[in-house]
């Protein structure tokens, strides 16, 4: 196919899809109008699963497929990152200087450490009941432990982040949703389907499958952003080039 033949189908396609959302536009309701109905039938739905949180709904039973993808993303970027940012054969790892900490800012942060990662598991664990849940919970956990190189230093911090133990729940968490999903099969329901039990509206173990697909977000979430930090500050602080720069 010829570059002027490429464009043509490149500008036929284009004009298609221009004409497809304009189209939309027109269709959409006024602004400021009381007409939601994608609003008011997602709605309905958290309500008829027994998912106090809409939000949550939506990401975990209404468009689980979508957040699947979602997650797939944060996976492939967390991989694509070990390996670029795997030591080569032209560096070496070196011990990490100490660096002087203010009294105050040791103190401050290690106070805060176990009450960030107390305040992050609670996010992931009430996801379907309150604001939060997985995505966000999983981040809190993840700076939570990150506080031990404010307090301390790097080497306290590498103490508690054993790499291949969080590269593997980052694998874990990627799986179990795929494995609840699997699981919908299994039962004759469609692929994310929330085929649990719904329990008891507003308790901790409602809405269905949404608790544990916001659990494995959680999890891979959590174990991916210490991983990807890992990495960034392994190539700052440890990994140096073999003339020494």
């Amino acid at each position: 196919m010829s570059g002027r033949l490429r464009m043509w189908v490149l500008a036929v396609g284009g004009a298609g899809v221009a004409a497809l959302l304009l189209a939309a536009c027109f269709g959409l309701p006024r602004f400021g109008g009381d007409s939601h109905p994608y609003g008011d039938r997602a709605v309905r739905a958290s309500l008829a699963h027994h998912t106090a949180n809409v939000i949550s709904s939506v990401n975990f039973d209404q468009r689980a497929l979508d957040t699947l993808g979602e997650e797939s993303i944060l996976f492939g970027a967390v991989l694509g990152t070990v390996v670029l940012l795997r030591q080569t054969r032209d560096e070496r790892q070196v011990e990490p200087a100490p660096a002087p900490v203010a009294p105050l800012v040791s103190r401050y942060a290690r106070y805060l450490l176990p009450v960030t990662l107390l305040v992050g598991l609670y996010v992931v664990a009430h996801g379907q009941l309150s604001p939060g849940g997985g995505f966000q919970g999983g981040v809190v956990v993840a700076t939570a432990l990150h506080l031990l190189y404010i307090a301390v230093d790097y080497r306290a911090l590498e103490r508690i982040r054993p790499l291949r133990l969080y590269e593997v729940g980052d694998a874990v968490g990627e799986g179990a949703y795929l494995v609840l999903g699997l699981a919908g099969l299994l039962g004759g329901a469609a692929f994310l389907a929330n085929f649990l039990p719904y329990g008891t509206f507003n308790n901790l173990a409602s809405g269905g499958t949404v608790p544990l697909l916001n659990a494995a977000i959680g999890m891979e979430v959590a174990c991916a952003v210490i991983v990807l930090l890992a990495r960034f500050l392994d190539q700052a602080v440890e990994i140096e080039e073999e003339n020494g720069t």
